[in-house]
């Protein structure tokens, strides 16, 4: 099915960055809320800069976010070991597209790594890159965005 990720998995931590390298990937886009940070939470867990860390001197890194609000993307960005680019407005790949052409890589050199199936991963399919569904960063959401995750992800399952 054209949503099906490439990688499904638990959370971000899985990430084989060895195995995307040994693929030809230089570059990996991030979605923020709820992939590599609590949602409106506007900080990093430092255990999630650590991972940040261990990787980010080999790839091109980015975090593209939906989120409209300025103050908000401005605020992540003070602690992202990143550029954070908001307004994103995923399933449309065009900011995407836009930050790896900038830097010069073909899409089927980037990774699209999100939470959500109808945004994330639809708007990599469409870029033409790879994609990664991971679950939420979060392991204490709330019972209703928990169970619309588990909806969503009906979309990947055949």
């Amino acid at each position: 099915m054209f949503l099906k990720p490439d990688y499904n998995l638990k959370n971000i931590y899985e990430i084989n960055f060895e195995e995307l390298k040994q693929q030809g990937i230089k570059c990996i886009m991030f979605d923020l809320d709820s992939t590599v940070m609590v949602s409106k939470s506007a900080s990093f867990l430092p255990e999630t800069i650590e991972w940040f860390n261990s990787f980010i001197n080999d790839f091109e890194v980015a975090i593209i976010s939906n989120n409209p609000h300025k103050s908000y993307i401005e605020l992540a960005s003070k602690t992202a070991p990143c550029k954070v680019v908001g307004k994103a407005n995923k399933p449309n790949p065009k900011v995407m597209r836009e930050y790896i052409d900038s830097i010069g890589v073909k899409p089927e050199e980037a990774v699209m790594v999100g939470d959500r199936p109808l945004t994330d991963v639809w708007a990599g399919k469409r870029l033409g890159c790879k994609t990664i569904l991971v679950g939420s960063i979060n392991p204490n959401e709330n019972k209703i965005v928990r169970w619309a995750r588990a909806l969503e992800r009906v979309t990947i399952k055949k």
